[in-house]
């Protein structure tokens, strides 16, 4: 959430920098600004009582030591109490309203995040590989995987629903080969380049409200969640939600930073989009697979950090010899606790299309300071770390790239050689 010190002496600045983003913004900050004002208002009171009580009890002290009645002046330091403990409740409940009101309002975009009011308006930055040519009208992932028996999303359907699939055969090996070829890859030091080197992580599938509230997914996106109401337990959306609140409400040495972590994860969403062009297959799941990186890291390393996480998501693309695009997220399309963000998109030719597979995006302190994550400066004063994730990648979407861009004119597809020793074979069919 946003630092309200800084709403409080900057809030026009504020303002002016949320006005770039969906939405109306202005109404909100002036409402935590009048919550802000009020509870310092009641602390200050509260303040004045306790200092009050405080002195007026030693008098009492005083007065019983020279033998001097003090029955008016104690039914006066009663009723301090009385005062005291209304003042402590109202504190209570403003400090409960101003953190609820927080909560509600986005990060402020990056002074050098595009601006425009949505996807239309985010540039492409740079390109990596080509189009391929096919001799041959390209399948979809979807005919790929009917032919050589990869998924089956009638079965799947009949056990959990709409949205779900079953890899079999082959193409389980297949997701198998991927997750462990996307965890050895950013495990292990890159030899030529400064990536990789992330510890890996294995971490609990279910969460609690408090890691949710952390990453932002609560309470914004509450519909979005699976919900297991009698433990108070969520299924994770995504893997940044465990494995950024590892380090929730502790505070580090700053020699201990950056952290890297990477983890494989199930991903479970109720929000699978419209029904529709685009959402067939496995491109739009209410459970896929993700590899998802994340760094915390000093708050004047974090845009470098988000270049080399772009930079290792884009690594997984060029060894499987996937054409993609890097688009930065405009103010208007920006994620709800994101500052900046850049979109990893790789072509698949069966949707004759681009398709996001992975989101690397830099929280700066939002996310820390919901989570109370903190590290000690040189000086000894504790400052908030800056946070940030990107998918290393996202599963499902690149298995659709993989499938239609190494299909061949006989309907095989050619595992990439890289991925060879995680499969088994140098293709399917």
């Amino acid at each position: 959430m946003l630092d309200i010190a800084l709403i409080r002496k900057t809030p026009d600045e504020i303002k002016a920098r949320l006005a770039g983003r969906a939405g109306d913004w202005t109404a909100q900050i002036d409402a935590v600004l009048r919550c802000d004002s009020q509870r310092r208002q009641a602390e200050t009171k509260l303040q004045q009582l306790q200092a009050d009580r405080n002195r007026i009890s030693k008098e009492i002290g005083a007065k019983k030591k020279a033998g001097e009645d003090t029955s008016e002046i104690e039914a006066q330091v009663r009723g301090f109490g009385e005062d005291m403990k209304r003042l402590n409740e109202e504190t209570t409940a403003l400090d409960t309203e101003q953190r609820d009101l927080l909560l509600g309002i986005p990060n402020v975009p990056h002074e050098q995040c595009p601006v425009g009011t949505d996807a239309a308006a985010n540039p492409e930055l740079r390109a990596w590989g080509a189009k391929p040519a096919f001799t041959f009208q390209p399948k979809s992932h979807l005919d790929l995987g009917a032919k050589h028996s990869l998924f089956d999303f009638d079965r799947a359907t009949k056990i959990a629903g709409p949205a779900f699939t079953c890899y079999t055969g082959p193409g389980a090996r297949l997701e198998r080969a991927l997750v462990n070829f996307l965890l050895d890859t950013h495990t292990r030091p890159h030899t030529q380049t400064q990536g990789g080197g992330y510890t890996e992580i294995a971490p609990p599938l279910l969460v609690n409200a408090e890691a949710l509230i952390g990453t932002t997914q609560l309470p914004k996106f509450a519909d979005q969640l699976y919900h297991c109401p009698e433990d108070g337990l969520y299924l994770v959306p995504t893997a940044e939600v465990p494995v950024t609140n590892l380090h929730r409400d502790e505070i580090l040495k700053m020699e201990q930073l950056p952290l890297r972590y990477t983890a494989y994860t199930p991903c479970f969403r109720r929000e699978a989009g419209a029904a529709g062009l685009g959402t067939r297959g496995l491109i739009r799941m209410h459970q896929f697979d993700k590899v998802e990186l994340v760094k915390i890291c000093h708050p004047s390393q974090s845009m470098a950090e988000l270049e080399s996480l772009t930079a290792d998501a884009e690594k997984i693309l060029q060894a499987l010899g996937l054409h993609y695009r890097i688009i930065e997220l405009c103010t208007g399309d920006l994620g709800f606790g994101s500052t900046k963000t850049y979109d990893i998109e790789v072509w698949a030719p069966g949707q004759g299309a681009y398709l996001e597979v992975s989101s690397c995006s830099n929280f700066a302190d939002y996310q820390a300071r919901r989570m109370a994550l903190r590290f000690k400066d040189e000086h000894g004063k504790n400052q908030f770390c800056h946070t940030l994730n990107g998918s290393g990648t996202a599963l499902a979407r690149l298995y659709v790239a993989l499938l239609e861009n190494h299909q061949q004119p006989d309907g095989s597809i050619t595992i990439p050689e890289p991925l060879r020793p995680y499969f088994g074979a140098e293709k399917i069919g």
